[in-house]
């Protein structure tokens, strides 16, 4: 039996497609179901059990969890880098991991969770999955302080070689509709791009690079699902690692990418970035994937021209994995 927390979120909900794919229907999910925009994501998912987080986390605590279980994944968080309260990310990220954690390790049950590319901050500090690089990023805002903060606890722990940690990049593609403003931008512009041919990236604010050559790792959802279920059929591999492509795009081959995808010509409009943003914009993300890699896995990444592509087809028949 396998356990997916966040399963009715973006990356969770399309793991749950996958193990469905894969005839796997022997799944625990739990998330939380508060607005009722996630649900469709769980529409025709096969599963055993379903429990709200609360309830998991109250089941985990007094041990009362079914012993057959076999690997929990969890990609249950706040991802929301705006959001301005700290003990909410220290609770339901930092806190909440540490307890399925602990009992994972209890009870010999693999652990694989989804750290950050948002720990590597300003990437100053580079971005390899190693040791020394890990310690000595500084994150720009609460949730990737939450992120690193459990990564270190994984460290000081000496749990290195016990648990599965990733770093998600940019990842985009189906089921994100639900995440409000912190969806990718290929499914915010969609429907502006295939209605009325235009659409609106930021200005830069950086003079070393132009407006709309800001630089991002894109990852579609697939190939970081595959990497997921990668360590998931490989028990023996741990430790943490980047999920990306080790490709950094700009905002303007993503945006192209789309135009071409919806067959109009590209028309971008670049605005000012909000103060808000302008002290905490990662301007360049390119992960590090030798260690990924060298751990075994060989599957060459989707070209983003052709992620997109993929992605507008689910857009525009608002079919959900």
């Amino acid at each position: 039996m396998i356990v997916v927390t966040g399963a009715a979120g973006f990356i969770g909900s399309c793991i749950v497609a996958k193990l469905n794919e894969r005839g796997m229907q022997d799944l625990i999910l739990v998330d939380h179901l508060h607005d009722g925009l996630k649900e469709k994501n769980l529409e025709h998912k096969k599963h055993t059990t379903y429990y709200d987080k609360k309830e998991f986390l109250e089941l985990v605590e007094q041990n009362q969890l079914t012993p057959d279980i076999e690997c929990m994944i969890h990609m249950g968080a706040c991802s929301s880098t705006t959001l301005r309260d700290k003990q909410y990310y220290e609770e339901n990220n930092y806190e909440y991991t540490r307890t399925l954690a602990r009992w994972a390790l209890d009870h010999n049950v693999r652990f694989i969770y989804a750290s950050s590319a948002a720990t590597y901050g300003d990437g100053s500090a580079g971005y390899c999955d190693d040791e020394e690089t890990i310690r000595r990023c500084s994150p720009l805002n609460y949730y990737g302080e939450s992120k690193q903060k459990f990564d270190f606890w994984v460290l000081d722990e000496g749990l290195i070689d016990k648990v599965v940690g990733l770093k998600f990049f940019n990842v985009f593609g189906p089921n994100e509709y639900h995440k409000g403003d912190m969806r990718s931008v290929a499914a915010k512009a969609y429907q502006r791009v295939a209605e009325t041919g235009e659409m609106s990236l930021f200005k830069s604010c950086n003079k070393q690079y132009g407006d709309g050559q800001q630089k991002r790792d894109f990852i579609y959802v697939k190939d970081a699902v595959d990497i997921v279920l990668y360590f998931l059929d490989h028990p023996g591999i741990n430790g943490i690692y980047n999920v990306g492509t080790g490709e950094a795009r700009t905002w303007k081959d993503l945006a192209e990418a789309l135009f071409a995808a919806v067959g109009r010509p590209s028309n971008i409009d670049y605005i000012e970035m909000p103060e808000v943003l302008r002290l905490r914009y990662q301007y360049f993300t390119q992960a590090d994937m030798k260690k990924l890699r060298n751990a075994g896995y060989r599957k060459p990444f989707t070209r983003l021209e052709d992620a997109v592509d993929d992605y507008v087809q689910y857009l525009s028949t608002h079919r959900y994995m």
